[in-house]
């Protein structure tokens, strides 16, 4: 059964592939805690239950929170929210950089400067089958990044640490990708040549091209694609989000897509005013109450739906 916040489950339901809770920045917040975005957990995990209950009642059963390491995970605020809401929360591990490792890794593992064991895949093992800094809160699901930059050292050490922990669980991977370069194409590269069987990988935010061609060349390698950032207009704006899902949906690919907005309830890094007024659909409702209709008026069937928003996240957590 899969893992949430709250204990394993039967069944995931409606699932929202890559979302996430809370986004922090941890030293800001120890030495400067008066930040005009204010943190205050129980405030903040009240706001959060109650935007996750207006997706319970729009009809979502799940969301897979994509929030580690060096995006401000912290699952003690996470579990909170999971208490007043009746949304499963599935957590993730790993490590979020487009370059360079933070020096707690960087100056530990094979070839850096004080050597020994790369704990990354340790790390991530543990948060899969033990708990996640002491909270007895498993992550289900695998997280690593590459972006405009490309296949860095630092990035390259993160995706084969996660390779490791995949090889050693079973847990599926979800990425971050960067689609103006193709750059899902060098992640699956990488990740075949580790071991890793593509069918039970996510290629993030391949949802932000337009390019079909790339994007079923991404299909023909195994695996699925996070049609991920509805809402996320500026990136690439709503008609070409829904016009891509539905052509690939014609073209017989429903069956690899997964859907999602990358929306946080609360992150301090964010200018919650200037998003709203820059991206007014960025909030998790928008799939439900815009994307959805959109794709059904442009011929996408409920039968395509389903497997976009349930067949498939339950295949991909097997």
């Amino acid at each position: 059964m899969p893992e949430t916040v709250r204990g394993p489950v039967a069944e995931l339901g409606v699932t929202l592939m890559h979302e996430h809770v809370f986004g922090l920045s941890p030293e800001i917040l120890w030495n400067w805690p008066d930040i005009p975005e204010g943190w205050d957990l129980e405030a903040r995990a009240g706001q959060a239950a109650a935007k996750l209950e207006a997706l319970r009642a729009a009809g979502v059963d799940t969301i897979v929170d994509l929030t580690v390491v060096g995006l401000g995970r912290y699952v003690p605020a996470v579990r909170r929210v999971a208490e007043r809401t009746g949304v499963n929360i599935v957590a993730a591990t790993g490590l979020y950089t487009y370059d360079a490792l933070p020096p707690y890794f960087a100056n530990r593992g094979p070839g850096t400067l004080f050597g020994g064991p790369d704990r990354l895949s340790e790390f991530f093992v543990r948060d899969l089958t033990e708990g996640i800094g002491g909270t007895g809160v498993k992550a289900a699901i695998l997280k690593c990044a590459s972006d405009h930059l490309g296949m860095t050292a630092g990035c390259a050490r993160v995706f084969r640490a996660v390779a490791e922990a995949h090889l050693e669980t079973g847990a599926p991977i979800s990425t971050h990708s960067h689609s103006p370069s193709r750059g899902g194409l060098e992640q699956q590269r990488l990740l075949a040549s580790l071991g890793v069987d593509l069918g039970r990988v996510v290629i993030g935010h391949a949802g932000d091209s337009t390019d079909l061609a790339y994007l079923e060349e991404l299909i023909a390698g195994g695996s699925y694609l996070g049609m991920d950032r509805f809402g996320i207009d500026t990136i690439s704006p709503f008609e070409d989000r829904v016009a891509t899902v539905a052509a690939l949906c014609a073209r017989g690919h429903a069956g690899r897509l997964v859907l999602g907005h990358d929306s946080y309830c609360f992150n301090d890094r964010f200018d919650e005013d200037v998003v709203r007024r820059r991206h007014p659909n960025y909030h998790l409702l928008h799939i439900s109450r815009d994307v959805l209709p959109e794709l059904r008026g442009r011929g996408v069937t409920e039968d395509q739906i389903h497997q976009m928003l349930v067949d498939n996240p339950r295949r991909i957590f097997g």
